[in-house]
């Protein structure tokens, strides 16, 4: 039964697309530094055993001594594997290649499905007053991106602004439809956000038609335009918004947290 005496819980999306190379990770990155700067508390979990979210913000290899894999399996107090960034209010929880095992050694566990939904509400939490917690999923339909649907309120696609882009959406939309009907009723799509994105180019407009004759208002408005500042920030372990203030992609990030912190704020009210 919940605690009524315990603060209300920060809200968890997952940022999931089974596709590669997709801007998921630079996504989860770059919206949480801008939710961020809006004020926001933000904790960026990176469950993806390439651990890019965490180079991406700046944490060192040997600086990850405690890691997702840690919290899943050894269940760790958050206080030992959350980490301070050089952006204020944004932490990360690291990742390592370790990770990568996590799903054969998952499957004997009979809570397999539920260890990251109990560990983001242990009441070590409660302490960093968070306001938003973004989860990196793999690019893959596996148990680590189950774990983060049943962990999270709702689900982020990014979505490349090439061809074939609506085709994996189907398996995902299936997956998430599933975890709904077995281990977690009230996850929802949070939206679909255009990444990549280039106005000059005919496929980029086609792609957002196709995506939003098919998803509706489900697509955001904001779209991700396709910038080299937004692909050289990660080589300096920053977020583009800190990274180039002005460029068109951290401008676009924060148009996207706006539009998103909107959307809750209606569906709070």
């Amino acid at each position: 039964m919940p605690d009524p005496t315990r603060p209300r819980g920060p809200k968890i999306i997952a940022i999931a697309n089974q596709k590669g190379g997709v801007g998921k990770t630079t996504t989860t990155i770059n919206l949480g530094a801008a939710l961020a700067e809006a004020g926001a508390r933000v904790l960026i979990v990176d469950l993806d055993p390439q651990g890019n979210a965490s180079t991406g913000l700046g944490i060192e290899a040997d600086a990850r001594e405690y890691t997702t894999y840690d919290l899943l399996l050894d269940e760790i107090s958050l206080g030992d594997v959350i980490q301070k960034t050089s952006d204020d209010n944004l932490m990360i929880i690291p990742a390592t290649v370790d990770l990568s095992s996590a799903d054969i050694e998952l499957i004997s566990n009979e809570k397999r499905s539920f260890l990251l939904h109990d560990a983001l509400r242990q009441h070590a939490i409660d302490a960093y007053a968070l306001d938003y917690v973004l989860i990196d999923c793999p690019p893959s339909l596996n148990l680590l991106t189950v774990n983060a649907m049943v962990a999270a309120h709702s689900v982020l696609v990014p979505l490349q602004s090439e061809f074939f882009a609506l085709e994996g959406l189907s398996q995902l939309m299936l997956t998430i439809r599933e975890v709904r009907q077995t281990a977690n009723a009230n996850l929802r799509i949070e939206g679909v956000v255009l990444t990549m994105f280039d106005a000059r180019n005919n496929l980029s407009s086609q792609v957002e038609e196709d995506a939003r004759d098919n998803l509706g208002d489900l697509v955001f408005r904001t779209r991700i335009p396709r910038n080299v500042r937004v692909s050289e920030a990660p080589s300096y372990a920053v977020s583009v918004l800190s990274y180039d203030s002005n460029s068109k992609g951290a401008q676009a990030y924060r148009d996207l947290a706006q539009e998103l912190m909107q959307n809750n704020a209606r569906v709070a009210a």
